[in-house]
């Protein structure tokens, strides 16, 4: 016996029908105008409609960072992002200075195996480039079934590289079919401004940003491409937070480079206004690159209607108010970097882009579930409504109302960068693999019922 996802409207970055869509095992076995009940469980979904599940490709769970860790683990942060719609994650493994990539990869398959709720995959960050890191790279790559590697050009003294690292890196990829991403951010200006706002005084959670002018990323955007059109390599540019960096992207588009871009939905919504809340509660927002002016919002949606960014992912990164980000009550700098966006990053994307008439009903796919599956190897296995691929599914209720508040999400920590926001448009089921582990606002999957994905080589895409 399977399942018949009946009548609902199904949505693929490319097309949209109305049509029933057989689930049988963990696969789509058949897409249909009518597909006969026989002995099928029926889901109706007329008043409906059937996305491929999402999929988020920027996700950090369980990582140390700040001097703590991380209040989501790989358990309550993928139960949330399946009760956001989303089917499969792709997290960050941190690479150690002077330690092997194939150590820090089996540390985070420790974290994942047995608790996460849906299937995930990881990318590798590079803390250095060693001739030993670099050789690694393509062994990774083929028989770990990881195709992406992330340089940090901000975070000094802790996660930062330097350019050497980052072309080396990008020359690697190039030639090993891997793709780079980048935290595009000027580190060592930052290093300055930081220490001299705090030697003035300044520590209030605003000069977060102040510190980390838009400059910072609009230069470091512009210096990635170049050193990936140097070394004739793909480049990803992970939460781009400003016209000025997504721009540069675009300018590197028309130079015909395979250079993408990411951004996500705390960009969509919060503004630098955020950081001024009393009562600490500006260190809700921050996070890097930090939150810019309200007018680069309109930029920023312009850019993903338009395909000049391609993917949207949440940055997951959640800490509680209470004793995690209250670590830099009296020093910005110590305030653990990140929040809590992985159960609402397709809510939002919707609401904003959408519902307003912004994003077509493809582009939302294409964004949120399609482009990630393609830029990392899952596709068409994920992201995509089609027989043969699983049966990842989101069965998406567009009147469904709900009002975004820390005392009703399923995230494991405190706070809200949404706190208040009403979005329409909402989860009705959710499928990962044929089975239903979302229904409503109730989680009814299980812990450690998600696999580890292997992704494909990359190759350059037409996005």
């Amino acid at each position: 016996m399977g399942t018949i996802v009946r009548g609902g409207t199904v949505v693929t970055a490319t097309d949209t029908y109305r049509a029933d869509v057989l689930i049988e095992g963990e696969s789509i076995a058949a897409i249909g105008s009518h597909i006969a009940d026989g002995a099928h469980e029926i889901v109706e979904a007329g008043d409906a409609y059937v996305f491929p599940g999402g999929i988020d490709p920027h996700t950090h769970l369980d990582m140390p960072f700040g001097g703590t860790v991380t209040a989501d683990d790989f358990e309550t942060g993928t139960r949330a992002a399946a009760l956001g719609g989303t089917t499969t994650i792709v997290d960050f493994a941190l690479h150690s200075r002077g330690g092997s990539l194939h150590d820090a990869l089996n540390t985070w398959h420790e974290k994942a195996a047995g608790r996460a709720c849906i299937d995930y995959g990881f990318h590798l960050t590079i803390a250095d480039g060693r001739d030993e890191t670099m050789a690694e790279i393509p062994k990774i790559i083929d028989e770990q079934g990881v195709n992406s590697f992330k340089v940090f050009m901000a975070y000094k003294h802790v996660l930062q590289v330097d350019d050497e690292t980052i072309f080396k890196t990008l020359q690697t990829c190039a030639k090993a079919g891997g793709l780079v991403q980048v935290h595009a951010e000027n580190g060592d200006v930052i290093e300055v401004t930081t220490k001299q706002a705090l030697a003035a005084g300044k520590t209030d959670p605003k000069w977060h940003a102040l510190t980390r002018p838009v400059e910072c990323e609009g230069e470091a955007t512009h210096r990635a491409i170049r050193l990936a059109e140097i070394a004739g390599a793909p480049l990803y540019v992970v939460h781009v937070s400003s016209a000025m960096a997504a721009d540069a992207i675009g300018e590197g588009r028309k130079r015909g480079l395979a250079v993408y871009g990411e951004t996500c939905p705390q960009y969509l919504v919060c503004d630098f206004t955020d950081y001024e809340r009393p009562d600490f509660e500006g260190a809700k927002y921050v996070l890097s690159p930090p939150i810019r002016d309200k007018w680069n919002q309109d930029v920023l949606l312009r850019k993903l209607k338009n395909m000049e960014l391609h993917s949207f992912g949440s940055d997951h990164c959640s800490f509680n108010l209470c004793g995690q980000k209250e670590l830099g009550r009296h020093d910005f700098s110590k305030i653990p970097n990140g929040a809590p966006t992985i159960e609402d990053r397709l809510s939002i994307l919707y609401e904003v882009g959408v519902n307003r008439g912004v994003l077509g009903l493809n582009n939302f796919v294409a964004l949120g579930s399609t482009n990630p599956a393609k830029f990392f190897g899952l596709f068409p296995r994920k992201g995509t409504i089609a027989v043969g691929s699983d049966a990842d599914i989101l069965v998406w209720d567009p009147a469904a109302v709900r009002t975004i508040s820390a005392k009703t999400h399923h995230m494991n920590v405190d706070n809200s960068v949404f706190e208040g926001m009403t979005v329409k448009g909402s989860p009705r089921y959710v499928f990962s693999r044929g089975r239903k582990i979302a229904d409503g606002a109730a989680f009814i999957g299980e812990k450690g019922y998600g696999r580890f994905q292997k992704s494909a080589r990359f190759y350059p895409l037409q996005v």
